[in-house]
């Protein structure tokens, strides 16, 4: 990667990462308790540290759902998601491993990967020693984070390994070839930029020939049959939309049970800033599939 890019995707952690930890104060849900704690899980690509939301009431041991937390790739920020990890632990009754995988242009691909499937592995297999039920597991999250979620199920498949009950697909960029200027929004100002999301592409996947990859596009994959079945969650006005319903309706023809909704008025995280009530509406949607997915 040219040193002007590494500067650039930097200055953009040191600008966005504060930024990115806000969220909505009507969206916080600071009236759940987080029952929390901290545990380390060693990859193929170093140690990861994850936070663990535990669940207050439902059945023992409660099955679980990974978090995987947006920020183009680039920024590390897991507490932004600690909304929707709480609430999900809450009402979904589940157990909610919130992940603090690498992040470029430090460790770009396929570093995130690596950890965000290694981790996922670990928890379908420790479930005694974790104390959740590793047969019943759901992969999810929003954004960089949505696409870390395809890759890891797309790993699972190939490999065998483990078999998640649900995917949750929100607002995820699947299509790391196209120019991002050719991805357009119903808005004149949509939160994410041509330029911002060059930067995020460029320290993620440097070499420009990893980037058709199906575990970094996978939007361009042709094999989707066998997939687990989907929640994709996309936005009325966010420039990643197309490729989000594009890719709901390339699995739904595939054969992958699919549930696909379009939030209006809505634009790229929005379950973090709002509008507020569509915004609790997604939240709810993914608390239903996961409780729905994830039930004996």
């Amino acid at each position: 990667m040219p040193f002007s890019s590494r500067l650039q995707a930097r200055a953009i952690q040191l600008l966005l990462g504060r930024v990115m930890t806000r969220v909505h104060e009507d969206l916080r849900f600071t009236e759940i308790p987080a029952y929390t704690e901290t545990l380390r899980v060693d990859t193929g690509a170093g140690p990861v540290t994850c936070t663990v939301y535990r669940p207050t009431a439902g059945t023992s041991p409660a099955p679980v759902y990974v978090n995987f937390h947006g920020g183009g790739f680039v920024v590390g920020r897991p507490e932004q998601d600690d909304h929707i990890c709480r609430y999900l632990a809450a009402t979904a009754g589940c157990v909610v491993i919130n992940v603090d995988y690498a992040v470029a242009p430090q460790r770009p691909y396929p570093a995130p990967v690596t950890q965000a499937y290694d981790v996922t592995a670990w928890v379908a297999g420790n479930g005694s020693a974790g104390g959740w039920d590793g047969s019943r597991l759901a992969v999810g999250g929003h954004s960089a984070g949505a696409n870390l979620t395809a890759a890891v199920c797309r790993l699972a498949r190939e490999r065998g390994t483990f078999t998640p009950r649900l995917q949750i697909i929100d607002s995820a960029p699947l299509d790391q070839q196209a120019d991002p200027a050719t991805k357009r929004s119903l808005v004149a100002k949509p939160l994410l930029s041509p330029q911002l999301m060059r930067i995020f592409t460029a320290a993620y996947v440097p070499d420009p020939a990893d980037r058709a990859h199906p575990l970094v596009s996978p939007a361009l994959a042709d094999d989707l049959a066998g997939l687990p079945p989907a929640l994709v969650i996309t936005a009325e006005n966010d420039r990643l939309r197309d490729e989000g319903d594009a890719y709901a309706k390339a699995l739904e023809a595939a054969g992958v049970p699919v549930t696909h909704r379009v939030f209006e008025g809505a634009d790229h995280y929005f379950t973090h800033t709002g509008p507020v009530t569509t915004g609790r509406a997604a939240i709810d949607l993914m608390a239903s599939s996961l409780r729905e997915a994830l039930s004996d």
